[in-house]
Protein backbone atom coordinates (compact mmCIF):
# COMPACT_ATOMS: atom_id res chain seq x y z
CA UNK A 1 0.00 0.00 0.00
CA UNK A 2 2.68 2.55 0.45
CA UNK A 3 4.30 1.91 -2.76
CA UNK A 4 0.98 2.58 -4.60
CA UNK A 5 0.29 5.37 -2.37
CA UNK A 6 3.74 6.84 -3.24
CA UNK A 7 3.34 6.69 -7.24
CA UNK A 8 -0.19 8.20 -6.50
CA UNK A 9 1.63 11.51 -4.82
CA UNK A 10 4.29 11.61 -7.42
CA UNK A 11 1.50 11.99 -9.95
CA UNK A 12 0.00 14.69 -8.05
CA UNK A 13 3.06 16.31 -7.24
CA UNK A 14 4.42 15.83 -11.10
CA UNK A 15 0.73 17.28 -11.85
CA UNK A 16 1.20 20.20 -9.85
CA UNK A 17 4.86 20.80 -11.11
CA UNK A 18 3.27 20.33 -15.03
CA UNK A 19 1.12 23.64 -14.27
CA UNK A 20 3.77 25.79 -12.93
CA UNK A 21 6.47 24.85 -15.20
CA UNK A 22 4.27 25.26 -18.22
CA UNK A 23 4.19 28.95 -17.13
CA UNK A 24 7.84 29.38 -16.70
CA UNK A 25 9.12 27.90 -19.75
CA UNK A 26 6.84 30.40 -21.62
CA UNK A 27 8.35 33.15 -19.98
CA UNK A 28 12.50 31.89 -20.19
CA UNK A 29 12.39 28.74 -22.84
CA UNK A 30 12.81 25.09 -21.85
CA UNK A 31 16.36 24.52 -22.13
CA UNK A 32 16.27 27.30 -19.66
CA UNK A 33 13.75 25.84 -17.35
CA UNK A 34 15.37 21.96 -17.72
CA UNK A 35 18.39 22.92 -16.61
CA UNK A 36 17.10 25.17 -13.75
CA UNK A 37 14.92 22.53 -12.05
CA UNK A 38 17.95 19.77 -11.78
CA UNK A 39 20.01 22.26 -10.43
CA UNK A 40 17.58 23.87 -7.85
CA UNK A 41 16.34 20.22 -7.13
CA UNK A 42 20.02 19.11 -6.42
CA UNK A 43 20.81 21.58 -3.81
CA UNK A 44 17.78 21.10 -1.99
CA UNK A 45 18.55 17.52 -1.85
CA UNK A 46 22.05 18.29 -0.52
CA UNK A 47 20.82 20.10 1.55
CA UNK A 48 18.33 17.85 3.18
CA UNK A 49 20.73 15.39 3.36
CA UNK A 50 23.02 17.05 4.88
CA UNK A 51 21.07 18.60 7.56
CA UNK A 52 19.29 15.08 7.95
CA UNK A 53 22.36 12.71 8.16
CA UNK A 54 21.35 10.34 5.56
CA UNK A 55 23.82 7.27 5.05
CA UNK A 56 25.20 8.08 1.53
CA UNK A 57 27.41 5.32 1.83
CA UNK A 58 26.20 3.13 -1.04
CA UNK A 59 28.10 0.02 -3.11
CA UNK A 60 29.88 0.77 -6.06
CA UNK A 61 26.83 -0.85 -7.87
CA UNK A 62 24.36 1.11 -6.28
CA UNK A 63 26.03 4.41 -7.38
CA UNK A 64 26.23 2.74 -11.13
CA UNK A 65 22.97 1.57 -11.46
CA UNK A 66 21.94 5.01 -10.04
CA UNK A 67 23.75 7.09 -12.34
CA UNK A 68 22.67 4.91 -15.31
CA UNK A 69 19.09 5.91 -14.31
CA UNK A 70 19.25 8.87 -14.35
CA UNK A 71 21.02 9.32 -17.67
CA UNK A 72 18.22 6.65 -18.92
CA UNK A 73 15.58 8.36 -17.55
CA UNK A 74 16.20 11.90 -16.94
CA UNK A 75 18.37 12.62 -20.62
CA UNK A 76 17.62 9.72 -22.19
CA UNK A 77 13.77 10.04 -21.84
CA UNK A 78 13.18 13.32 -21.16
CA UNK A 79 14.78 14.72 -24.12
CA UNK A 80 13.31 12.40 -26.98
CA UNK A 81 9.85 13.62 -24.65
CA UNK A 82 10.44 17.09 -25.27
CA UNK A 83 11.55 16.14 -28.59
CA UNK A 84 7.91 14.12 -29.81
CA UNK A 85 5.95 16.86 -28.10
CA UNK A 86 8.15 19.79 -30.58
CA UNK A 87 7.04 16.65 -33.68
CA UNK A 88 3.72 15.58 -32.74
CA UNK A 89 2.69 17.82 -29.78
CA UNK A 90 1.19 17.59 -26.53
CA UNK A 91 -2.18 15.20 -27.14
CA UNK A 92 -0.25 12.60 -29.48
CA UNK A 93 2.92 12.35 -27.62
CA UNK A 94 1.04 11.91 -24.35
CA UNK A 95 -1.04 9.04 -26.09
CA UNK A 96 2.19 6.81 -26.67
CA UNK A 97 3.81 7.98 -23.54
CA UNK A 98 0.92 6.08 -22.34
CA UNK A 99 2.40 2.87 -23.21
CA UNK A 100 5.23 3.57 -20.76
CA UNK A 101 3.41 1.42 -18.11
CA UNK A 102 3.04 -1.38 -20.16
CA UNK A 103 7.25 -1.22 -21.09
CA UNK A 104 7.81 -1.01 -17.63
CA UNK A 105 5.67 -4.16 -16.79
CA UNK A 106 7.35 -5.66 -19.28
CA UNK A 107 11.12 -4.47 -18.72
CA UNK A 108 10.19 -5.52 -15.23
CA UNK A 109 9.50 -9.40 -15.97
CA UNK A 110 12.07 -9.85 -17.95
CA UNK A 111 14.78 -8.06 -16.22
CA UNK A 112 13.73 -8.32 -12.02
CA UNK A 113 11.00 -11.63 -12.97
CA UNK A 114 8.50 -9.37 -11.68
CA UNK A 115 5.03 -11.44 -12.38
CA UNK A 116 1.60 -9.78 -12.27
CA UNK A 117 -1.27 -11.37 -11.39
CA UNK A 118 -4.69 -11.31 -13.31
CA UNK A 119 -5.57 -8.32 -11.39
CA UNK A 120 -2.86 -6.63 -11.60
CA UNK A 121 -2.92 -6.75 -15.13
CA UNK A 122 -6.82 -5.91 -15.44
CA UNK A 123 -5.98 -2.73 -13.40
CA UNK A 124 -2.73 -1.41 -15.21
CA UNK A 125 -5.23 -2.02 -18.77
CA UNK A 126 -8.34 -0.67 -17.48
CA UNK A 127 -6.29 2.30 -16.27
CA UNK A 128 -4.14 3.24 -19.36
CA UNK A 129 -7.72 2.75 -21.17
CA UNK A 130 -8.78 5.96 -18.93
CA UNK A 131 -5.34 7.74 -19.45
CA UNK A 132 -5.64 6.94 -23.41
CA UNK A 133 -9.40 8.32 -23.47
CA UNK A 134 -8.78 11.58 -21.92
CA UNK A 135 -5.45 12.26 -23.78
CA UNK A 136 -7.56 11.45 -26.76
CA UNK A 137 -10.37 14.10 -25.58
CA UNK A 138 -7.77 16.70 -24.98
CA UNK A 139 -7.30 19.73 -27.16
CA UNK A 140 -4.22 19.99 -29.39
CA UNK A 141 -1.73 23.34 -28.56
CA UNK A 142 -2.27 26.31 -30.93
CA UNK A 143 1.24 26.41 -30.56
CA UNK A 144 1.84 22.15 -31.39
CA UNK A 145 2.42 21.12 -35.04
CA UNK A 146 -0.75 19.33 -36.21
CA UNK A 147 -0.89 15.91 -37.64
CA UNK A 148 1.00 12.40 -36.50
CA UNK A 149 4.48 12.42 -37.21
CA UNK A 150 6.59 9.55 -37.63
CA UNK A 151 9.47 11.02 -35.63
CA UNK A 152 6.85 11.80 -33.06
CA UNK A 153 5.75 8.76 -32.65
CA UNK A 154 9.20 6.90 -32.66
CA UNK A 155 10.22 9.81 -29.99
CA UNK A 156 6.94 9.29 -27.90
CA UNK A 157 8.21 6.25 -28.05
CA UNK A 158 12.05 6.34 -27.36
CA UNK A 159 11.03 8.68 -24.27
CA UNK A 160 8.23 5.95 -23.07
CA UNK A 161 11.42 2.77 -22.98
CA UNK A 162 13.54 5.97 -21.01
CA UNK A 163 10.97 5.83 -18.45
CA UNK A 164 10.40 2.10 -18.35
CA UNK A 165 14.12 1.46 -18.00
CA UNK A 166 14.94 4.36 -15.62
CA UNK A 167 13.23 2.78 -13.23
CA UNK A 168 14.83 -0.49 -13.85
CA UNK A 169 18.33 0.68 -13.40
CA UNK A 170 16.87 2.30 -10.11
CA UNK A 171 14.90 -0.92 -8.61
CA UNK A 172 18.59 -2.41 -9.52
CA UNK A 173 19.99 -0.30 -7.35
CA UNK A 174 17.42 -0.52 -4.15
CA UNK A 175 17.30 -4.35 -4.78
CA UNK A 176 21.58 -3.85 -3.51
CA UNK A 177 20.42 -2.66 -0.38
CA UNK A 178 18.37 0.00 1.71
CA UNK A 179 18.52 3.61 0.15
CA UNK A 180 16.94 6.40 1.11
CA UNK A 181 14.58 8.04 -1.73
CA UNK A 182 16.60 11.34 -1.52
CA UNK A 183 19.69 10.35 -2.07
CA UNK A 184 19.21 8.36 -4.73
CA UNK A 185 17.22 11.14 -6.22
CA UNK A 186 20.12 12.91 -5.48
CA UNK A 187 22.44 10.68 -7.77
CA UNK A 188 20.22 10.12 -10.14
CA UNK A 189 20.05 14.05 -10.75
CA UNK A 190 23.25 15.14 -10.51
CA UNK A 191 24.38 12.45 -13.41
CA UNK A 192 21.76 14.51 -15.29
CA UNK A 193 22.98 17.69 -14.43
CA UNK A 194 26.92 16.25 -15.24
CA UNK A 195 25.29 15.70 -18.52
CA UNK A 196 22.91 18.61 -19.48
CA UNK A 197 24.89 20.94 -18.67
CA UNK A 198 28.13 20.82 -20.82
CA UNK A 199 25.67 19.65 -23.63
CA UNK A 200 23.42 22.83 -23.46
CA UNK A 201 26.31 25.39 -22.91
CA UNK A 202 28.52 23.34 -26.06
CA UNK A 203 25.80 23.69 -28.74
CA UNK A 204 24.82 27.44 -27.13
CA UNK A 205 21.02 26.82 -25.97
CA UNK A 206 22.06 27.19 -22.22
CA UNK A 207 22.58 30.98 -21.28
CA UNK A 208 23.52 32.89 -18.02
CA UNK A 209 20.97 32.11 -16.01
CA UNK A 210 21.72 34.70 -13.16
CA UNK A 211 20.69 37.29 -16.42
CA UNK A 212 17.38 35.08 -17.34
CA UNK A 213 16.68 35.46 -13.69
CA UNK A 214 17.35 38.29 -12.94
CA UNK A 215 15.34 39.64 -15.90
CA UNK A 216 11.87 37.37 -14.68
CA UNK A 217 11.59 37.28 -11.13
CA UNK A 218 8.40 35.57 -11.89
CA UNK A 219 10.36 32.93 -13.61
CA UNK A 220 12.69 32.12 -11.05
CA UNK A 221 9.58 31.83 -8.24
CA UNK A 222 8.15 29.53 -10.90
CA UNK A 223 11.43 27.32 -11.19
CA UNK A 224 12.25 26.98 -8.11
CA UNK A 225 8.20 26.01 -6.85
CA UNK A 226 8.43 23.34 -9.56
CA UNK A 227 11.84 22.48 -8.55
CA UNK A 228 10.19 21.70 -5.22
CA UNK A 229 6.89 19.63 -6.38
CA UNK A 230 8.23 17.93 -9.38
CA UNK A 231 12.56 16.77 -9.40
CA UNK A 232 12.73 17.01 -5.34
CA UNK A 233 9.99 15.33 -4.14
CA UNK A 234 7.90 13.93 -7.25
CA UNK A 235 11.25 11.91 -8.22
CA UNK A 236 11.72 10.76 -4.76
CA UNK A 237 8.37 9.53 -4.49
CA UNK A 238 8.51 7.51 -7.28
CA UNK A 239 11.62 5.77 -6.15
CA UNK A 240 10.07 5.43 -3.10
CA UNK A 241 6.94 3.89 -5.07
CA UNK A 242 9.22 1.27 -6.83
CA UNK A 243 10.71 0.09 -4.01
CA UNK A 244 7.51 -0.82 -2.12
CA UNK A 245 5.53 -2.12 -5.34
CA UNK A 246 5.80 -3.97 -8.59
CA UNK A 247 7.15 -1.32 -11.16
CA UNK A 248 4.53 -1.91 -13.66
CA UNK A 249 2.13 -0.96 -11.35
CA UNK A 250 4.05 1.97 -9.85
CA UNK A 251 4.53 3.09 -13.46
CA UNK A 252 0.80 3.04 -14.16
CA UNK A 253 -0.41 5.14 -11.00
CA UNK A 254 2.12 7.38 -11.55
CA UNK A 255 0.99 7.76 -15.36
CA UNK A 256 -2.23 9.10 -14.20
CA UNK A 257 -1.07 12.61 -14.20
CA UNK A 258 -3.62 13.19 -17.40
CA UNK A 259 -6.16 12.40 -14.73
CA UNK A 260 -5.13 14.61 -11.96
CA UNK A 261 -4.52 17.41 -14.00
CA UNK A 262 -7.67 18.04 -15.19
CA UNK A 263 -9.39 19.37 -11.86
CA UNK A 264 -6.47 21.93 -12.18
CA UNK A 265 -6.74 22.61 -15.40
CA UNK A 266 -10.68 23.48 -14.93
CA UNK A 267 -9.78 25.89 -11.98
CA UNK A 268 -7.20 27.65 -13.39
CA UNK A 269 -7.72 27.75 -17.24
CA UNK A 270 -11.47 27.48 -16.54
CA UNK A 271 -11.65 25.08 -19.01
CA UNK A 272 -14.86 23.24 -19.74
CA UNK A 273 -14.04 19.26 -19.32
CA UNK A 274 -15.40 17.27 -21.84
CA UNK A 275 -17.64 14.35 -21.25
CA UNK A 276 -14.88 12.02 -22.92
CA UNK A 277 -12.18 13.16 -20.05
CA UNK A 278 -15.44 12.64 -17.94
CA UNK A 279 -15.55 9.46 -18.57
CA UNK A 280 -12.10 8.44 -19.19
CA UNK A 281 -11.13 10.12 -15.68
CA UNK A 282 -13.71 7.29 -14.10
CA UNK A 283 -12.35 4.50 -16.13
CA UNK A 284 -9.04 5.26 -14.80
CA UNK A 285 -10.19 5.58 -10.87
CA UNK A 286 -12.01 2.11 -11.81
CA UNK A 287 -8.61 0.90 -12.67
CA UNK A 288 -6.49 2.52 -9.74
CA UNK A 289 -8.93 1.20 -7.45
CA UNK A 290 -8.44 -2.38 -8.90
CA UNK A 291 -4.53 -1.51 -7.70
CA UNK A 292 -5.46 -0.91 -4.90
CA UNK A 293 -7.70 -3.94 -4.09
CA UNK A 294 -6.21 -6.59 -6.48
Amino acid sequence: MIGELSALLTAGLWSGSSIIFAAAIRRIGSVQVNVARLVFAGVFLLVTIVVMEYDVHLSFMQFLNLGISGFIGLVFGDTFLFKAFHESGARISMLVMSLAPAISALLAYFFLGELLSVWGILGIVVTTAGIVVVVIAGRQSSSSKAGISRRGIVFGFLGAIGQGAGLIFARFAFNEGPINGFVATFIRIVTAIIILVPLTMATGRLKNPIRIFSGNKRALVLTLAGAVLGPYLGITFSLIAITYTKVGIAATLMATVPILMLPLVRVIYKERLSWHAIVGACVAVGGVAILFLR
